[in-house]
């Protein structure tokens, strides 16, 4: 069923965006009335295949934010002054493109620019530093950022649900229509300097989730890349989302989806297998989801931190002062350093209850220890800010209170912002570091904190450290930051348990000196080796790997809205006409028509199995015409597929998979495969009802000649966990018995070996050939993995014997994806109307036939 959500959110969009190309310099403004979109639904998607026109490889980033500074120009002008965010992220990672790969920024501007001023802006920021601003009216940005990404994704991300208004807020359609038109408007000016061939596309963090969507729908061998920042909740928080499905559709138009943990990857992949039913695979160390003929790749790998940068902050004059200043104020104590944005995540108030605890359990430690908290100004806005602003400030009052005496103040708080190198200047002078945040998708600060403490000479001749002396530092993170699996030197503390991290704040203080060189050394190894460079390395080599088959893939678009995908396959790979195989049916005389039941004669998801009165008709009809040989198969046992078909006196039947096969209604069942016994049953039978009987949903398939276990209705993560264990036990308990075991959609089956739907297509062609009838012409239709087989064995078929040397061969699948047949249909009402036509031209040539016999006797008189 559609979502409601705005599957159609994208038919507020009318008209064709430009494509302007790179010679273009003028940047016309998009979008600057609220709500406004383009190029949304337009029928037909626009291919990549105009020609290069530059050589350079070319990345194309984008983000909520340029990474740009911008203020009024001092003479007095009114213009605007531009220079780099060298904090900026996004600026930091060209580090790891390489010298020959030209980048490219677009994203929006933290100031408001003026609509006459707008072009102006457009065109300096393109010539002099290759960034294409997004102007996003204010109502709308408000919309967008305050209102979607920071009330309902921001929250819902690290774990909160909405349960009252004030906890998030309710979901609330306004807002999420504003985050994609944003995102849209992102998407325009994308396309003003795309070379949809060449470049590469890289799209960052929550904020530009369906920005994916609009770029595949304009370009669909788009080489598109996106990477989250934030945490991937888990699907039992994620589901809650109302445009779920949207989100996922849309992340799910990129090639390469990075992550920073496994963690955050292990529950995308889950809400993609439990909401849109995907499984992934693994392969050679790389994980992939197949989607409509597309494999996209997952990446895990946390980002880094610009060493040089802040490398070149150390040798700051100004750093030396304010580490000269420090030292000399906090002389005879121990500094424990916290550095949060002042947001409800952060756990500054669990952080100051332990340094409480500390100071009343540990009354050696007043006077001599002091937590410097520094709280960066939150990036939203809300009462929960101003609740956290106020609950840190009554503990730091009430500490300070309890435990301060003249000269020494427990908790210092510096809620005021500061400059890079003051807060530098704070890690090197502090002892150890607290990250005790509730949750965070990353966070660097341990990282930076590493780097400062490794020093140069200057620093250490401030702080009258020996420059040849090992360096030292300590770590208390929390469990649930990005960041807390990379450092393995850490103290890791469950934030929520005072009492653990208190005595974790007691620990790092106490490790004997050698420890904590040993530490920090294995930590400033593994950050000066993993840093932002590396990060965005390998990040473009995974992309170019994920997007190398782009070029001899076929691709097209399906879908509306947010539910747009495209469909990658091989080039031969096509639709089959339905004039096409009328016109080769008429033509021939002697066919062989091998037809599945479950997913191609009715529909896989339809609670009754047995087969309409359409479906019955249409076969009667092929079967009666004597050029047909037509056979049924199927995974159901003879007796079901006698009853349902006992009004086809003509049909061939195989049931269970070929095991038991009759040409028609008037034969006897025969046997494909000699089997002994069937005594591995009572070896197999326990084992699944064990594993049916701790899998809730499941259930057991006894058929003559196989047993199957099905846990459709189970929990997929735990039924396809259950399924690989109940494969593998299976094969070790009949190891020495002449079966099979195989795992399919939803099963597993244990059968005889040999037997498959490949003996039927066999055993057909060979009947033909004993009554003289060399076939023709062939159609074959399945739509699993199990029908693969029959395709493997029509296609091989073509160079032998068994076929007519003109034969024309459909091999069909249903469904667009990756198989052996060469052809497919959409579902099964597209190849009941197919089969329809076939029977169609029988019934025509039939009543032909004696009107002609007619004519030749009326002639004869």
């Amino acid at each position: 069923m559609v979502s409601r959500s705005y599957s159609n959110l994208l038919d507020l969009a009318s008209g064709d965006a430009p494509n302007f190309g790179r010679e273009r310099k003028r940047l016309p403004r998009v979008a600057t009335v609220a709500g406004i979109l383009t190029d949304l639904d337009d029928e037909n998607s626009v291919s990549s295949d105009a020609p290069s026109s530059v050589s350079q490889e070319r990345m194309i980033i984008v983000g909520n934010q340029l990474p740009l500074r911008a203020h009024r120009s001092p003479d007095g002008s009114g213009g605007w002054c531009f220079s780099w965010d060298e904090d900026s992220l996004l600026l930091q990672l060209k580090d790891g493109l390489g010298e020959d790969v030209e980048v490219i920024y677009v994203g929006s501007l933290k100031e408001e620019i003026a609509p006459s001023e707008q072009d102006d802006v457009a065109q300096t920021l393109l010539e002099t530093f290759k960034c294409v601003p997004a102007f996003i009216p204010p109502d709308l940005f408000s919309k967008f950022y305050h209102g979607f990404c920071k009330q309902h994704l921001w929250p819902l991300f690290h774990y909160m649900l909405p349960l009252s208004p004030d906890l998030g807020g309710r979901f609330d359609r306004s807002l999420w229509q504003a985050y994609v038109s944003v995102n849209k408007i992102f998407a325009d000016k994308v396309m003003e300097v795309i070379s949809p061939d060449d470049d590469y596309v890289w799209v960052h963090d929550y904020h530009l989730m369906v920005l994916p969507t609009f770029l595949r729908k304009r370009f669909n061998r788009v080489k598109l890349g996106f990477f989250l920042h934030s945490p991937f909740p888990s699907s039992e928080i994620y589901r809650t989302l109302p445009v779920r499905d949207e989100l996922l559709r849309a992340l799910l138009n990129s090639d390469l989806i990075g992550f920073h943990t496994f963690d955050y990857a292990r529950h995308f992949l889950s809400c993609c297998s439990r909401m849109l039913g995907l499984s992934y695979q693994s392969k050679r160390g790389y994980i992939g989801l197949e989607y409509y003929g597309r494999t996209v790749s997952i990446k895990i790998l946390p980002v880094g931190i610009h060493i040089g940068q802040l490398q070149s902050v150390l040798n700051l004059p100004e750093t030396e002062s304010k580490v000269t200043e420090l030292h000399d104020r906090f002389r005879g104590q121990t500094v424990m350093l916290g550095v949060d944005d002042m947001d409800i995540f952060k756990g500054i108030s669990l952080k100051l209850l332990a340094m409480e605890q500390l100071l009343t359990q540990h009354p050696n430690k007043r006077g001599e220890v002091v937590l410097v908290q520094i709280a960066n100004p939150a990036r939203g806005r809300g009462r929960d800010v101003q609740e956290v602003q106020s609950e840190t400030k009554a503990a730091v009052r009430r500490i300070n209170e309890t435990f301060g005496s003249p000269g020494y103040t427990p908790v210092v708080l510096i809620d005021n912002p500061l400059q890079f190198y003051e807060r530098i200047a704070y890690y090197t002078i502090a002892e150890c570091c607290l990250v005790t945040a509730v949750r965070d998708g990353m966070n660097l600060i341990p990282y930076e904190y590493i780097i400062c403490r490794q020093g140069n000479e200057k620093l250490d001749e401030t702080l009258g450290l020996n420059p040849s002396a090992p360096r030292k530092s300590m770590l208390v993170v929390s469990e649930f930051i990005g960041c807390s699996p990379s450092l393995s030197g850490a103290i890791r503390v469950n934030p929520w348990n005072i009492d653990a991290v208190t005595e974790a704040m007691n620990s790092a203080l106490i490790v004997p000196e050698p420890e904590k060189q040993m530490r920090h050394e294995k930590h400033h190894r593994y950050v000066s080796t993993h840093d932002v460079a590396y990060w965005a390395h390998s990040f473009l080599q995974d992309l170019e790997r994920a997007c190398r088959d782009h070029v001899r893939r076929r691709c097209w678009g399906i879908g509306f809205g947010l539910g747009f995908r495209v469909i990658a396959l091989d080039p031969n790979f096509r639709k089959l006409s339905v004039e096409h195989i009328v016109s080769a049916y008429k033509r021939t005389k002697n066919r062989a028509i091998l037809l599945d039941y479950d997913g191609t004669m009715i529909l896989p998801s339809s609670i009754s199995r047995t087969p309409n009165m359409e479906a019955v008709g249409v076969l009667n009809s092929l079967c009666t015409d004597p050029k047909n040989v037509v056979f049924l198969v199927s995974g159901k046992d003879r007796e079901t597929l006698t009853e349902w078909f006992s009004s086809c006196e003509k049909l061939g039947i195989a049931a269970e998979h070929g095991y038991f096969m009759r040409t028609n209604h008037d034969v006897e069942w025969e046997t494909c495969v000699s089997v002994p016994d069937f005594d591995w049953k009572c070896i197999a039978d326990p084992v699944m009802k064990l594993y049916t009987e701790t899998t809730d949903g499941s259930s057991i398939e006894t058929k003559e000649s196989a047993l199957v276990w099905n846990y459709q209705y189970a929990d997929p993560d735990f039924g396809s966990c259950q399924a690989k264990e109940l494969l593998d036990h299976l094969e070790s308990v009949l190891a020495n018995e002449p079966v099979t075991v195989k795992s399919g959609q939803h099963i597993v089956e244990v059968k005889p070996q040999g037997v498959n739907k490949g003996l039927v297509a066999e055993r057909l062609l060979e009947i033909m050939k004993q009554k003289g009838m060399l076939p023709d012409f062939v159609l074959c239709i399945g739509d699993d993995r199990s029908d693969e087989d029959m395709f493997e064995v029509i296609m091989s078929a073509r160079s032998g014997p068994s076929l007519s040397p003109v034969a024309e061969v459909f091999a069909c699948t249903v469904g667009r994806k990756p198989s052996k047949a060469k052809y497919y249909l959409e579902d099964t009402s597209e190849i009941l109307r197919m089969l329809q036509g076939l029977a169609s031209a029988s019934e025509q040539v039939a009543r032909s036939a004696p009107q002609s016999s007619q004519q030749v006797i009326i002639d004869r008189e």
